[in-house]
């Protein structure tokens, strides 16, 4: 609807989810130009979701392969990529880890009295049903909610356990026999390990004395120099978990501010803006969704991440709101992964997802010079024999790369395709039908 002569696009995501986002810019920018949507979803999205699959073949891999350098021959001459570092060339480095923690023994036996359910059973009998078909909207809301539930085991037993929950009285019996209970370090890992986290960033480890007396540790000066903290949570109610169980009774030296969707849009800023000039914070707390984009939080170096969006997009800029303008230190990030579960899965998919995005905007599109429009005839021309040269050219092309994307895209595991979504499932019934 818009009238003008030339269009452009600015973005500093143009491929979130998968290659259909590029499509939907470019069907404003160029319309036709990719072709309609069946067409573009035949040539590229199709072969490149089936090299996904853990149990495609290797002519199937290659295809995805192919089709991904395709692609990023024909949008080359469109698109003009700036990185951050290569416009902040004093910005600090930004080094991401991944910390691994296992199951506990409550969660392990959550997690696989989930996997004997049949609710496991129905799911997939769903989406075995022929690919053909769509999964029905009722279908989809329940595979959703089974992997909400299975990323809150991850997170912690008491996300899940709640009166409804089939297990929640023998569970609680047995705890109450182990003179435990729920908020016990020892059933979520994860607490454990950002607790261990936060100490060698100096937090939460007892300070010197001006007499020269110690903390437990038994020196004068803390583990390492001190750090400011932004840690990151999907849920408020894994938030209200890490608040109450861990900084409250197990760190209550540590200061800390909390921004979440329950605070006022207009009290946001004010919080930004005591974390970033009171350096006696250590910490702030937010979930990605609100603390995710727009935010300057440069008062943190290290960023941790509790829990991790299907979207790697979203991940990437939730991190960046301290690697950014006006960050003197190197910025660490730390991802906290449960191994062997469903969250692996889930940096599987993000992995796979940013090499989409990776492969088809690459440094070839970093200049003016480089953008490739030389090749602007070849892409109108329509002549057989011209056609088969420029396939051929792209096959030749991309064998360096092939082995590379054969072994990112073997190692994946076989999960479907998810639409972005910010709403919390009320798992009420769905805990009920665990019962039956």
């Amino acid at each position: 609807m818009l009238v003008c002569n030339h269009r452009l696009i600015l973005s500093g995501t143009p491929i979130q989810n998968n290659v259909l986002d590029l499509w939907s810019l470019f069907d404003f920018l160029m319309p036709g130009f990719l072709g309609t949507e069946r067409q573009f979803q035949a040539r590229y999205g199709k072969p490149i979701l089936q090299s996904r699959d853990a149990k495609s073949t290797t002519k199937e891999q290659e295809a995805g392969a192919l089709a991904m350098e395709s692609l990023h021959r024909q949008v080359l001459p469109f698109v003009l990529r700036r990185l951050k570092e290569d416009v902040l060339q004093d910005l600090p480095p930004k080094i991401i880890q991944d910390y691994y923690c296992d199951l506990s023994p409550l969660q392990v036996e959550l997690y696989e009295d989930f996997a004997r359910s049949r609710v496991k059973k129905g799911i997939d009998e769903t989406l075995q049903d022929d690919t053909d078909k769509k999964v029905n909207s009722q279908g989809t809301t329940h595979i959703f909610q089974a992997l909400q539930y299975l990323r809150k085991v991850c997170n912690h037993p008491a996300l899940v356990l709640n009166t409804n929950h089939p297990k929640y009285e023998s569970v609680c019996q047995h705890l109450k026999q182990q003179n435990s209970s729920l908020k016990d370090l020892t059933h979520a890992p994860k607490l454990t390990a950002l607790k261990q986290l936060l100490n060698d960033c100096g937090i939460g480890v007892p300070m010197s004395t001006p007499g020269g007396s110690t903390g437990h540790l038994g020196t004068d000066v803390p583990v390492v120099n001190q750090h400011r903290v932004l840690l990151f949570c999907q849920l408020k109610g894994m938030l209200d978990i890490v608040e109450k169980d861990l900084l409250k009774c197990q760190l209550p030296s540590v200061t800390y501010l909390r921004l979440d969707g329950s605070v006022p849009a207009g009290s946001r800023h004010d919080i930004v803006h005591r974390f970033n000039n009171d350096p006696s914070i250590d910490m702030l707390l937010l979930t990605t969704h609100v603390g995710g984009l727009g935010l300057n939080l440069t008062g943190a170096d290290t960023v941790i991440f509790v829990e991790h969006d299907w979207n790697p997009m979203k991940d990437l800029q939730a991190m960046d709101r301290a690697h950014r303008i006006g960050q003197k230190k190197v910025v660490n990030v730390y991802r906290l992964i449960t191994r062997g579960t469903l969250e692996e899965k889930i940096m599987g998919l993000q992995k796979f997802k940013l090499t989409i995005a990776n492969t088809v905007i690459t440094q070839d599109n970093s200049s003016l010079q480089t953008m490739g429009t030389d090749q602007l005839l070849d892409l109108f021309t329509l002549g057989d024999k011209k056609k088969g040269e420029s396939a051929a050219s792209a096959a030749m092309d991309s064998n360096l790369k092939r082995e590379t994307m054969r072994t990112i895209l073997e190692n994946l595991g076989d999960l479907w395709d998810e639409k972005q979504y910010e709403n919390e499932f009320n798992l009420d019934n769905f805990m009920k039908s665990l019962a039956k």
